[in-house]
């Protein structure tokens, strides 16, 4: 398969040379596309550096042998727009976003950049997952701690679930392989494990703060079943109508009236 490798931690980002290095080894065809700096919580914006018109990009080094890699200015979710549209060579079948420096969990995947790419490359009719290990935010992520190698070994099992109809969220504890409990499909925990508080409020100004959740894991979420030792693995869908809603009033596109 063509596949595109991305992120919101940066073109430099261990997780995002992992998780590459994974797709080659099953012998896909790989190319990387990933911000030039760091996005995260960017979400699904369409945000970029334009110079008449144009998004700055540096044509890198390749990461591995035979691999074109591009550090794009732009947000995770332009870049895989703009690989639909056949920016970084023939369109990806597949896009693989990650591995994000800490998890992605909860109701607070609309705003990850990791999961934004994933959503738009669904919506632009592609398969995607979005891979996240649990290690702090706050520290640096080159140690010999942070275990990149599990979640690209992962990733790469859960290859053969891809569907272009929904996002295949996936949150790895930051363990050795061989210590994971197993695997596990998961709801979306209604905060996620990481929130963003309210840390200053001056004149003309707010400081806000990414925080560590203090709410208790729901049983079956997410953020449980990773606090336990599983992998959570949780198909998610973008943009959907909400066909099941009631909108007493209102007619509907064959001139009836609706719910009531």
């Amino acid at each position: 398969m063509r596949i595109l490798v991305t992120n919101d931690d940066g073109i430099d980002s261990p997780g995002l040379h992992a998780l590459a290095a994974m797709a080659v080894r099953q012998g896909h065809d790989v190319v990387v596309a990933a911000p030039a700096r760091e996005a995260s919580g960017a979400g699904t914006s369409l945000t970029g550096v334009e110079a008449d018109g144009r998004i700055a990009t540096d044509i890198r080094a390749e990461l591995l042998p035979g691999v074109p890699t591009f550090a794009v200015s732009a947000s995770p979710a332009f870049i895989a727009l703009m690989a639909t549209r056949g920016a970084y060579g023939p369109e990806p079948d597949v896009v693989l976003s990650g591995i994000n420096r800490g998890p992605n969990t909860g109701a607070a995947v609309l705003h990850s950049g990791t999961v934004g790419a994933a959503f738009t490359a669904v919506a632009n009719g592609c398969r995607a997952m979005a891979v996240s290990l649990d290690v702090s935010f706050r520290t640096s992520d080159d140690g010999p701690y942070a275990h990149w190698e599990t979640a690209a070994e992962v990733a790469g099992d859960l290859m053969p679930l891809l569907s272009p109809d929904f996002v295949l969220n996936v949150n790895v504890p930051n363990l050795d392989a061989g210590d994971l409990r197993g695997i596990r499909r998961a709801t979306l925990a209604q905060f996620g494990a990481v929130q963003m508080v309210l840390m200053e409020q001056g004149h003309g100004y707010v400081r806000m703060s990414l925080e560590q959740s203090d709410h208790g894991a729901e049983p079956g979420s997410d953020d449980a079943w990773l606090l336990d030792g599983y992998v959570a693995v949780t198909p998610v869908r973008p943009s959907r109508e909400a066909a099941d809603i009631a909108l007493p009033g209102l007619v509907d596109t064959a001139g009836e009236h609706v719910g009531g």
